[in-house]
């Protein structure tokens, strides 16, 4: 069985999930706290996922990360998010050259570990394929060889994957195809089931 590392790059909550309006701003941070955090629990309780690497700027959430057992570094010098995945990618491949990486997006509250083993199970070795989000534009999981990793995450970012050869995932479970980027995303992500944190963060909501 092919073993992944994951790497996911999370904002620091105070700045993300800004297009969650309607919220009031403690409640937009703990929910995309919330959100990282159970993404983050459901890579590590994948059979196909031998280590979590986070990438973050936020110290004291960095510790959170960490006490639930993936690793985490600076998000460093990289300006944008294909720069912080292909700076994490090689931090990776330092760590760990036998794992392949498998980036995905933090805000997937409704993830499961076995959603993303019934995906990676599916892949030849270092494959390059990718997840494209519900509406089908965006991505939210991307993986290939270390050698061959080129993430296109932003907007239009399925057909820019495409474009590099990765295969669509398209029969992936919907809670692996549910990032949340507004409101109605989240009611979405809520009625396929989400994460614990993120359940308790959505039952204050006001």
């Amino acid at each position: 069985m092919q073993r992944y590392v994951a790497l996911v790059p999370v904002k620091p909550p105070a700045l993300g999930k800004s297009r969650l309006v309607g919220l009031a701003d403690d409640e937009r941070r703990a929910l995309a706290a919330a959100f990282a955090l159970d993404t983050v629990a459901a890579c590590l309780a994948a059979e196909h996922v031998a280590q979590v690497l986070v990438a973050t700027d936020d110290a004291a959430f960095s510790v959170r990360l960490g006490e639930l057992g993936a690793v985490t570094i600076p998000d460093g010098v990289a300006m944008d998010l294909n720069g912080t995945l292909t700076q994490s990618a090689a931090e990776a491949r330092r760590r760990w050259p036998d794992l392949v990486p498998v980036a995905l997006t933090a805000d997937l509250p409704a993830v499961t570990g076995p959603d993303l083993d019934a995906v990676l199970a599916t892949l030849a070795p270092g494959e390059p394929a990718y997840v494209p989000d519900a509406e089908g534009l965006g991505t939210t999981l991307y993986t290939a060889a270390y050698g061959d990793f080129r993430p296109r995450f932003g907007p239009g970012s399925a057909l820019a994957h495409e474009g590099t050869g990765a295969r669509p995932l398209t029969d992936a479970h919907p809670r692996l195809r549910r990032d949340v980027d507004d409101l109605d995303d989240l009611a979405a992500a809520l009625a396929l089931g989400v994460g614990p944190r993120t359940a308790e963060r959505a039952a204050t909501l006001r």
